[in-house]
This record gives structure tokens, sequence and C-alpha cells, in this order.
């Protein structure tokens, strides 16, 4: 099978891809880097270098989708601007990437009858404190003025455009709802609190949790992610649907951080800061974000295989490993600067 995965160069889609490639299928993808990283698949490039295409394009190049989805048998959708981060400090290219980028590559799936997985987020639920979050729930969003709800509205308007051609054309579209997913390649540059509140354990720094902690998720491990988006791009039962695919584990976000204190066995301290100190005084967070599996369990017999203390555990093994390996290599540098001072001066 060939697949086309957009952003398959960030964390979930390299993920996704290395899955793809290690069941025999070809995979092309096309990611601008602008959140994901070359890193990321740069060794299944060399590993598979007869399976794997990259092309290093923008979703918006009409000539780049219309080519590639005209030549692969599926698409998974997960090219977006991600991270609260990144979406109050670039609201218009953002909300760009993630409608009109959408837009166009459902126009060409539309046009050459692929079936295609469209990434949503838990974020469209907008302001909802009930538990467990079912797919029929109604949206909730605070004024348009607080930037943090355009990047919820704009992925609503993806399931709208998605649930369009579905019914007015029958296009195999399958929407997924995705619940904060973590792993090993994440990174915290874009507002993702665990890697970010790993990183600090680790380096006995404190660990900065945003507002008063009391906000809660649940954490869904890459590995279950990717398993599940297979799973329903299998399954024609899951055209025309959306679904979620999330955890079962509510933590609060302070308490998470004590968790990881404990599992790192870290000296660090817990420091409350305020949201307006880093993102603006406007900003609103969600306080909660359980998913209901139910239909996920119909349909695709999803039963997440990693709890919350297993994710942990193995990102913070590969966050140590990446941080002793950078330090290893700072200190050869550092002795080698220093040898060729010491032979300078012995010089005649």
């Amino acid at each position: 099978m060939k697949v086309l995965i957009t952003g398959g160069a960030g964390f979930i889609g390299s993920n996704l891809t290395r899955k793809y490639l290690e069941k025999g299928d070809t995979v092309y993808v096309v990611d601008n880097l602008s959140t994901g990283s070359y890193e990321n698949i740069s060794d299944l490039v060399e590993k598979y270098p007869d399976k794997l295409v990259y092309q290093n394009d923008s979703i918006l190049n009409d000539n780049v989708m219309k080519e590639a989805i005209e030549n692969v048998d599926v698409v998974v959708h997960l090219a977006a601007a991600v991270g609260v981060k990144y979406i109050i400090e670039n609201p218009l290219s953002a909300m760009e990437t993630n409608i009109l980028g959408t837009e166009n590559v459902l126009k060409w799936v539309n046009k050459f009858k692929k079936k295609i997985f469209i990434a949503s987020s838990s974020e469209v639920y907008g302001d909802q404190e009930k538990a467990p979050l079912s797919e029929e729930d109604s949206v909730i969003y605070g004024p348009s003025d607080k930037l943090r709800w355009s990047y919820a509205a704009s992925k609503l308007v993806d399931e709208f455009i998605a649930l369009a051609y579905y019914r007015t054309s029958n296009t195999p579209v399958v929407v997924g709802r995705l619940f904060n997913i973590i792993g090993t390649n994440q990174t915290g540059r874009y507002g993702m609190v665990v890697p970010g509140l790993i990183r600090q354990a680790l380096t006995n720094e404190p660990l900065t949790v945003y507002g008063n902690g009391k906000q809660t998720r649940t954490f869904t491990y890459v590995e279950d992610t990717v398993w599940a988006i297979m799973k329903m791009m299998e399954n024609p039962n899951c055209n025309g649907r959306i679904i979620n695919i999330g955890g079962l584990e509510e933590i609060s976000i302070y308490d998470l951080a004590k968790k990881i204190i404990s599992l790192t066995n870290s000296s660090s301290k817990i420091k409350l800061v305020p949201y307006e100190k880093v993102y603006t005084k406007d900003f609103d967070d969600m306080q909660r974000r359980v998913p209901s599996l139910k239909k996920a369990k119909e349909l695709i017999n999803y039963h997440p295989e990693y709890n919350l203390e297993q994710s942990l555990k193995l990102i913070i093994k590969a966050i140590k490993k990446n941080i002793e390996q950078k330090d290893s290599t700072s200190s050869r540098r550092g002795k080698t600067r220093k040898g060729v001072k010491e032979g300078e001066k012995s010089n005649p």
C-alpha cells in the first residue's frame, strides 16, 4: 500500500511513518518542518531508501498535494499548527494551515476518491467541564478575542469540511479527536507539558505549572495512537465518523508534576506560574479533558496498552539519554578547545 502522511516528520507523524514502513508499505511524507523535525525521520530515510519519499513542502501547495494524493492509496492528514505557545505566537499562519491547508488536502482527496484520516483535537470541545466527553457532546467556546479558541475553532471547521465531503460526495473520511498524545520524541518547544516538566525534573530545575495546577488531563502514549489510526484506516465502518482517541487516567497537572518528580528522584520543587506571564492576560484554559472511548472500543476494539506511569518512564529514559549525550558532547568539545589552547601556549 502507498500512504501519504502530511506532517510525517512531526511527533505523531514520524511514529506513524515508522509503523507503516515496518509493515512493508511505501510512505510519502510532505512536511515543511514548521513544527516537525527532519531528525525524526532521518534514520528512516537511510533505512528505507526505496520505501520512504520525503518532500519538504507545504500542504498549501496545490500542485504538490494534487500529485502526491493522486499517486497513493490512502492519506493520513496530520499536518497542522500545534501547541498552545505556537498558536498564540502565530495566530494567522496557524489558522491558514489548519483551515486552508486541510481544505486543500480534502479537495484532492475527494477528486481522486482516496480514504483519509483527519487528525482533530480534544480542543474542539472547548470549555466543557463534563466527563467523559462524548463525540456527540456540544462544544463551548469563549470570546473570539481570546486567541486560545482560534485553534479549537479551526479544528472544528476541519471536521465540518471533512464531514461535508463525506455527506455530499461519499468521500471516505475518518476524523480522530486526539487527547494529549505523549511519547519519546515529543518536544516541549511549543508548550507540550510532559517533555517540558521531565526535562526540568532531570536537571533539578523548578517544575513550572501554569495557573493553579488543578486543571486535569488524560494522556495517551503515541504507540496507542498510531495503532488506533491504522485500525481506523483499515475499517470501513469508521468512515464518516468522529472518534475520540485518548487515555484512561485523569490527573491534574500539579499531580502530574509531583509524579514526574517522584519517578525521576528529582530535588526539584513545583513553581506555580500565572498564565499571563507565559501567554496573555486574557488566556483561557480548559479545566477538564477526559474522553469517552466507547465508540473507539466498539469500532476498533481500542484499549490503550500504556498506562500513564509506563509512558512517563519511557519518556524519562529517552530524555535522560538525550541530556547525557549532549553533556558528553559538550564535555568533549571543552576538552578539545582546552587542548588547542595549551598547545598554542607551548608552541615556540
